[in-house]
């Protein structure tokens, strides 16, 4: 088993057993033990009165480290993807602010978090969701179809950034916007700085410098770069907003799924065509 499978098997099996605790009557168990650096990671980042809209599962599953819907600035009618969208709880909150001519997608690799988020969406009668299987590596959406990405401390977790960039490009449209929530590292650290600072799934080992992600949005393809520390995770890491842009002067290329497995495009009727090619 290669490093990079050994590490994404790892945070499968992590965020797998949160969902069962979650289900369990785990409660709140995906706050400082799985962030592993500050008692303010989870639920307690969103507003009293955003968790009281939701199910308690999904508030309880919450294990990011900001509040994407409220830096997406989301607008009525858009169509919204969340990347390793969890329990659901930004899925949620977006298809409110998206309303009933918008649509909000939840993508995740794990199954018990996709099914918790599919339960928390019934619990909660959301009727524009979706939650599909797969990574955020290789998005099951077509292209050109996305108006806003957002993600919540996410990316960090991913073994192939650039992958993740390039995807998350080629699935907005033209004008479309990037607005996440991440944990970033001062340019100073060096991988095995950041490595000493808490572990790869949790948060902390894998995330990028500010140079590196600003870098790294450039090559995709974005624009309008923006990356603001919120508040200092430990030392020389922070969680950070992330805003950009994909140009408007972008050739719309055509709008084709990347290749999938079987069982990666869950009920995209609106999309995907017979086998999810």
């Amino acid at each position: 088993m290669s490093e990079q499978t050994e590490l994404r098997e790892t945070v499968r099996a992590r965020y797998a057993a949160a969902a069962t605790a979650v289900v369990e009557g785990g409660g709140g168990c995906c706050g400082p033990q799985t962030a592993e650096i500050d008692e303010t990671f989870g639920a307690t980042l969103y507003p009293a009165a955003q968790r009281d809209e939701l199910p308690a599962a999904a508030v309880a599953a919450s294990l990011g480290c900001g509040n994407p819907v409220a830096v997406a600035e989301l607008r009525e009618g858009e169509r919204v993807l969340d990347l390793g969208s969890g329990g659901g709880i930004d899925v949620l909150l977006s298809a409110r602010r998206v309303g009933a001519t918008g649509k909000a997608y939840g993508l995740d690799m794990t199954d018990e978090m996709l099914a918790l988020a599919l339960s928390n969406a019934e619990k909660a009668g959301a009727a524009n969701v979706e939650f599909l299987k797969g990574d955020i590596e290789a998005i099951p959406l077509p292209g050109n179809t996305i108006d806003v990405v957002i993600s919540n401390c996410v990316i960090n977790l991913s073994v192939d950034k650039p992958a993740v960039f390039a995807e998350t490009f080629r699935v907005l449209r033209p004008g479309g916007r990037l607005g996440i929530s991440d944990v970033v590292a001062d340019d100073r650290l060096t991988p095995a700085e950041r490595a000493e600072r808490g572990s790869y799934v949790g948060c902390v080992a894998g995330a990028l410098t500010f140079t590196e992600y600003r870098e790294g949005l450039r090559a995709a393809g974005f624009t309008g770069i923006e990356i603001t520390p919120a508040f200092e995770a430990a030392d020389g890491m922070h969680s950070a907003v992330v805003r950009a842009v994909k140009p408007l002067d972008v050739e719309p290329a055509a709008a084709v799924l990347p290749p999938q497995g079987e069982d990666s495009c869950c009920g995209v009727s609106a999309f995907c065509t017979p086998g999810g090619q």
